[in-house]
Formats: structure tokens, sequence, C-alpha cells
């Protein structure tokens, strides 16, 4: 120990003692700020004797590393001097351009000067709730959603209201009751979030009839609609939807990612949108982070250059298809009856609602002393609700794994039906509320 080093008192004024010695210094807005139950999960997950049907990573055992190790190291011997150097907040030129390319295949047909380049499109999430949100504002989310948006209009102490989904995705009246409901309670709704296109963690696809109806509810109520689209090239059967903001050029900023359909660690996302809100987005960006590194965008843009991105696309589809077709499969097999499951056509992610009386959330601790891993539906809404449901992901197991995992969480999860229907709840009972009704049941 540094004998010069000052030592922080653990006591409170009040006299009780506390292990954060700042406590009373943090802002308001921090109080709300807590792990998601995905990255509490990461370390469990990650030991190779779990089974980890829990996290979004995407698989890259695809993609040629051989390659773009090559790539890599030549461009930072031809352009290191750029590459290694501060960059602008608005995104590498070149790199920009080729993002509209890619919006394109959705009929996205943005220009550059509306593209901002983030560090994920995590950060553009929350560049759009920071210029957007005042404490106490609404934003309007399909029930469930994502963790990572969840804890972003948390942390800007927004008020997230969900609306009900069905297999069809968001539902129009649901959303319409939601903003007339919240207007009669004098809040102010801010924008819809959405992830229209193979959701996460529901595994829907809003229907295309649907798009418009949506798009006209809030554009006649005033709401921002802001539309997250990480997976939209992820379709198993090649089909790609039309994007929210290929009908409405003004009233919707699209976020995009090739977190997805790349890779993760570089970190590269983007907003789209209307040229005046693009300004306050790059103002914003300028003091979070100064600007994107332009090393990883100019990685991506090489790749983009040099290598069939499209076909590695759809290299990306025929895995996560394989992977789906195991996990629907392996629930068929092993799920007690009363279990239901989404369908999805495209994406990372299977949501399972189990019989009443079990609480997914109680069970994790005993699934993982079973050796594998989900995520509880608790963390995916702002409200408490979703202890009947969990995400299950089949992007990253082998099909083996995935077919071995869903076998030992079927056997967790008769158990506690049986010790439900033995000695009734021994748990807080499950949340209600609208839940995603799923096509599947076994």
């Amino acid at each position: 120990m540094n004998p010069y080093q000052r030592q922080s008192s653990p006591v409170t004024a009040t006299g009780a003692h506390n292990l954060d010695p700042h406590l009373h210094r943090y802002a308001a807005r921090a109080t709300g700020m807590t792990a998601s139950e995905v990255r509490a999960l990461f370390a469990v997950a990650s030991r190779p004797e779990v089974v980890s049907l829990a996290g979004g990573m995407p698989n890259l055992a695809a993609l040629p590393l051989d390659s773009l190790s090559g790539e890599i190291a030549d461009l930072v011997a031809r352009d290191g001097m750029t590459a290694l150097q501060y960059g602008s907040a608005h995104g590498v030129p070149a790199l920009r351009e080729q993002i509209c390319e890619v919006m394109a295949l959705e009929g996205v047909y943005g220009h550059p000067d509306d593209l901002v380049v983030t560090v994920g499109s995590q950060m553009a999430l929350d560049l759009v709730t920071r210029i957007f949100c005042d404490p106490g504002d609404v934003v309007l989310a399909e029930g469930p959603s994502y963790v990572g948006a969840l804890g972003t209009f948390a942390a800007y102490q927004a008020e997230v209201v969900h609306v009900a989904m069905d297999a069809e995705g968001l539902v129009p009246e649901s959303l319409r009751q939601a903003i007339v409901a919240a207007r009669r309670a004098g809040q102010r709704v801010k924008f819809l979030y959405t992830i229209p296109n193979f959701h996460n963690p529901a595994g829907t696809t809003l229907a295309v009839a649907r798009r418009v109806e949506i798009l006209d509810i809030c554009a006649r109520h005033g709401v921002l609609v802001v539309e997250d689209n990480p997976y939209g090239l992820l379709g198993f059967d090649g089909q790609t939807y039309p994007a929210l903001r290929s009908m409405d050029l003004d009233n919707v900023i699209y976020l995009g990612s090739f977190s997805k359909t790349f890779a993760s660690g570089l970190r590269v996302g983007w907003a789209l949108a209307p040229h005046a809100v693009r300004e306050k987005l790059v103002l914003a960006a300028e003091a979070a982070a100064l600007c994107p590194p332009t090393l990883n965008q100019m990685i991506v843009s090489r790749y983009l250059t040099t290598h069939d991105w499209r076909g590695q696309i759809k290299s990306f589809q025929q895995t996560y298809r394989e992977r789906r077709d195991a996990m629907l499969s392996a629930l068929t097999q092993y799920m007690p009856a009363g279990c239901e499951w989404t369908d999805p056509d495209g994406g990372f992610f299977v949501w399972l609602t189990v019989p009443d009386g079990v609480d997914t959330k109680a069970m994790l601790p005993r699934a993982v002393t079973a050796r594998v891993a989900y995520v509880s539906g608790t963390g995916f809404y702002a409200n408490g609700q979703g202890n009947r449901q969990m995400r299950l992901s089949f992007c990253y197991p082998t099909p083996e794994r995935i077919h071995e995992g869903v076998r030992r969480l079927a056997g967790v999860l008769e158990g506690e039906i049986d010790l439900y229907r033995t000695f009734g709840p021994t748990s807080r009972k499950s949340a209600t509320g609208p839940q995603t009704p799923s096509p599947n049941t076994e």
C-alpha cells in the first residue's frame, strides 16, 4: 500500500456504511444504470463446459481470415498515415458511399452526406436518445425489446412504454393506443424504437402490410421512428424486406451495423437521418468520441472493395439457417408440453415461452448448474415482465452443441414443472401482461 495514498471513508453522513464512497456524488441518471442480464451471464456462459444459448455473438468461422490479415497489413503499410490518424466525426467518405450501396439492398437510398458513422449502432442509438430525450420523456418500444436499447433509454432517464407484439410483429392498434394514453397522461412521446426484421429477442418479422400503417400512425401523431436493422440481410431464404426508411424519408432514422454481416469486433455502425438531424448527430458524436476509429472504418471499406461481401452474406445466411433448423428440431424433440416458441425466418434468436408457474429468471442458476445458459425474458422488458420467457440464441454454437444444449435445458425445465405440480409456485408469480404469441406449440 502506498503510505501517501489517502483512504476514502466508506461511512456516509448518516453514519451508515457504504462500499462506494462516491455514491453521493453520482448524477441522478446513474441510479438506473445496471448491468444487463446478458453481460452478467457472460463469465459463466463462456466456460467451455457450458452450452451457451445466451449471447448473440456472430459466427466468424466463415470469414476469410487469411486474406483479411494480408489486406489489413497492406492497408497499414500503404495508408497507415491516414488509417492511424484522427478522422472526421462524420466518418470516412469512401465508407459512407459504400454503406449507401449496402442499404440499397433493402430499398434504402440515402446520400452519403446524411450518414454518420458510429462505434457500432449502439453508439448511434445513444446519440439519437441524447439529442431527443429529456428525463421523463416516453420512448415506445416493442415488448420485448433489445436489452442494449433499454439500457440506453434508462441512462437518459426516458420512460419506456412497451407496445404489444404478435407473430407478425408490432401491433398497429396497440401502438395507436399507447400514443393516445401517453398524451392523455401529459407525457411527451419522442420516438418509436423498433427492430422490424428478425427481431431481437422475439425472432419475429414485422408484416409488410403493417409497415405502412405503423408509419402512418407515427406521422399522424408526430412521433419519430427509429429503425434498428442489424439483421435485415440475414434472411434464411435470401429474402429482404422493405425498410421503414424506404417508405418514409422524413420521419425515420435508420440504424445499421457491420457487426452481424462482417465483424462485430470492429464496432462500425451508422445512422442515416434527415439532414437537420444528421448535423445534430455529428455534433453529439464529436462530444462523445471525437471521431470513430479511422483504421476500423478503412478495414471495412477495404473488405467491401476487395471481397465478395454479398457472397459472404449468403454464406452467413446458410450457416444461421442450419443452426436455426437444429434449434427448432431440438425444441420439437425435447421440450415438454405447454412450451411455445417463435419460428424466425432470419436473424439469431428464438423466443421461448414456458408453462405457467415456471420462472425463467429463478430457474437460470439451476440451468447453469446443468451446464446450459440462456437469457431470461425479464432482461428484455423495462417493466418487470418476461418471467415466463427466455431468449435462445442459435448463431454461435454448432448444430451439435445446440442440440445438446436444448436437451439439457429441457431436462431442467421438466424438473421445474414437476416441482410446481408437486409443491405449487415456489417463486414470485410470473409477470402478467401482453406477451409475444408464438406459432409453434409442442
